[in-house]
């Protein structure tokens, strides 16, 4: 399966991303994380991306397709792509590169998302992601997962949140037309916990 999640940040697609990869074991694509990852390595797109990035902008479009194109073909079992596409010119792009199979979209009010990401705690080790109020870690600063330290990363404060918040309304929320009209979108509940959640998008992946 080609699965796209499709959602504002902090709706929580990056946890969704890794139940739905051990359940059905498809390999799970952050564009979040690979752009973090060329910033750290200092790449010649990382550091394009980075001012982007900072500012709580979009990545333009051709630096993101250049670097998740390759990720993409280089998967011969099908994937979960959390955090691209992010416009409808991406998605034209993307459609040009692969066949998607569901675009399921995480629905979370921009209150509760600001809520969210500033209290979002997060492993630079394994990816691990927290929350002070909503899903803190049993031992305070540290991965449940790796026991490696947790961090708030930079793009998480307020200002640069809300900035984010209105970047998504303004050019990725008409994705969601975009995959309405193709009959791929699978709009989900994104306010309730988290095996809520992912039970509504297991049971329509077991209709695939």
């Amino acid at each position: 399966m080609n699965i796209v999640l499709l959602g504002p940040p902090g709706a929580g697609k990056g946890t969704q991303a890794k139940r739905i990869h051990e359940r059905f074991r498809i390999p799970h694509l952050s564009a979040g994380d690979i752009l973090r990852d060329a910033v750290a390595r200092g790449t010649q797109e990382g550091q394009e991306a980075r001012a982007h990035m900072d500012a709580g902008a979009l990545v333009p479009d051709e630096l993101i397709i250049s670097i998740m194109s390759g990720k993409l073909e280089s998967l011969p079992t099908g994937f979960i792509l959390d955090g691209f596409p992010r416009t409808v010119g991406q998605a034209r792009r993307l459609d040009t590169i692969v066949k998607l199979h569901a675009v399921i979209s995480i629905e979370v009010p921009d209150g509760v998302l600001l809520d969210r990401l500033t209290g979002r705690r997060s492993c630079p080790s394994c990816g691990g992601v927290f929350h002070a109020v909503f899903n803190p870690p049993r031992n305070p600063d540290r991965c449940d997962l790796c026991g490696g330290p947790l961090i708030r990363r930079a793009d998480d404060n307020e200002e640069t949140v809300s900035a984010r918040i209105r970047t998504y309304n303004e050019q990725t929320h008409p994705l969601i037309r975009y995959y309405t009209d193709q009959g791929l979108l699978v709009p989900v509940d994104g306010t309730g916990d988290i095996d809520t959640i992912f039970g509504s998008i297991e049971a329509y992946l077991l209709e695939l």
